[in-house]
């Protein structure tokens, strides 16, 4: 009897050393070595069993004893479940690290940028090309309806989620604005007009300090009911956003027939040419007052503005002048 229950102390002794060792290797770095800097990007797909897990961990050179891994993990208590998800792993993190990341969830975030002035159509090709997206864009955004801005997302979230998520900023962007706005409301009647207006500023300048200016030149002639003659929108007009016009505009091309050809149509064009930043929907809602009606390029990357027609012509023949300097240097 005596002799019986000994071996059952040894036993149970044994099994509790061996649980303890087992604990001490999964808090221990079970990954093989390197330097902490260095990870590995794991993509664990939903469904996938603890057991698979540590066997894909360990193939992919995050652990050197899986089998370590599951008792500890199973050890656990509370034992939570393992997400799925793409993460990224330390070379050298222990058992226990990389089962807590899981545990939390802890996955690589990822980005996408609209730039400013792109079309809705440049913004849905870029998100069908990211393959870790899933799902389809089920409803093909408005023109000029997605914020430009950084976003963030995960590694299988569904593109049209993301399309909402773009569609969302944008409205209440454009409505937080709103309530600030100083234009002309017999001009800028409702917060459609304002995006409009705003997606042809975002495709004539990039410079943040001409936005206002440019505004302020649009609401003059729209008062004075003269055609913006905005050269982007006539390359709307010909392209619908779909893809680049990679050659210069004729004047063939400024009679083309369109609602968006702003030197054939007086008024603001009947929808966005692109999708517009913060800055330029301030612009036309806050717009620069001044008695210009007119502005060209310098030819150094912003514009020279004009109050009569007269000067407007001299500044576009030193325009070209530099132009054809300029090709003639090349």
């Amino acid at each position: 009897m005596c002799c019986g229950l000994k071996v059952r102390w040894f036993f149970i002794l044994g099994v509790l050393g061996a649980a303890l060792l087992g604990f001490a290797a999964f808090l221990a770095k079970s990954g093989p070595e390197g330097n902490p800097s260095q990870q590995v990007t794991v993509v664990i797909k939903p469904g996938t069993s603890s057991y698979q897990i540590a066997e894909q961990l360990a193939e992919e050179g995050v652990l050197s004893y899986p089998w370590v891994f599951l008792i500890a993990h199973w050890l656990t208590y509370p034992r939570k479940p393992l997400i799925a998800g793409e993460y990224a792993f330390a070379k050298n993190s222990s058992g226990f690290e990389i089962a807590n990341q899981m545990q939390e969830g802890r996955v690589v975030i990822r980005k996408f940028t609209i730039p400013e002035g792109w079309t809705v159509a440049q913004v849905v090709a870029s998100l069908e090309q990211i393959e870790c997206l899933t799902g389809t864009i089920q409803t093909t955004p408005f023109e000029g309806s997605l914020l430009p801005e950084t976003y963030l997302y995960v590694y299988g979230e569904d593109r049209q989620v993301l399309v909402n998520r773009m569609q969302k900023a944008m409205q209440q962007q454009l409505n937080q604005l709103w309530q600030t706005r100083q234009s002309d409301d017999r001009i800028i009647q409702t917060p459609e007009m304002a995006l409009a207006l705003a997606s042809i500023i975002e495709k004539e300048t990039a410079i943040k300090s001409e936005r206002g200016r440019i505004a302020g030149v649009f609401m003059n002639r729209l008062r004075l009911k003269m055609p913006l003659q905005s050269d982007p929108t006539v390359i709307y007009a010909l392209t619908l956003g779909k893809k680049s016009l990679d050659r210069p505009l004729s004047r063939a091309d400024l009679s083309v027939v369109s609602d968006y050809n702003t030197y054939r149509v007086i008024g603001i064009p009947p929808g966005p040419i692109a999708c517009p930043g913060k800055e330029s929907l301030k612009a036309v809602l806050n717009p620069e007052s001044s008695e210009a009606l007119y502005f060209v390029a310098n030819g150094s990357g912003g514009h020279t503005f004009s109050q009569t027609l007269d000067q407007h012509n001299r500044h576009v023949a030193s325009w070209r002048r530099l132009n054809r300097f300029a090709k003639k240097g090349e």
